[in-house]
């Protein structure tokens, strides 16, 4: 079964978020709106094949953890869905995980 995995990568809450912030100074005075906080963070969209949803799940977690996202300073979560027409079995939709620590 083929699945699409999107994973989302942000900092941590207590990690300052110096870019977030210069684009956030940004739209304030060049926009004259008023934007209490922005974070930047990073978002990507994985196709992987797997015998099964959960095995899926836990090669998406492997995959952030190792590859990813560095567990020290940012936190991660990611929504998994099975892609339609490539499977006998119908869709579950998607669901989501989250990782790291506050």
């Amino acid at each position: 079964m083929l699945y699409e995995a999107r994973i989302y990568i942000t900092l941590q809450e207590a990690v300052l978020d110096p870019a977030g912030t210069a684009v956030q100074k940004s739209i304030q005075a060049q926009m004259e709106i008023k934007v209490p906080s922005v974070r930047i963070g990073k978002f990507i969209v994985l196709t992987l094949e797997s015998t099964d949803r959960g095995t899926a799940e836990q090669t998406v977690h492997k995959i952030c953890q190792d590859f990813l996202a560095n567990p020290v300073i940012e936190d991660y979560y990611f929504e998994l869905e099975e892609l339609p027409g490539v499977s006998d079995l119908a869709s579950n939709g998607g669901s989501s995980c989250r990782e790291g620590g506050s």
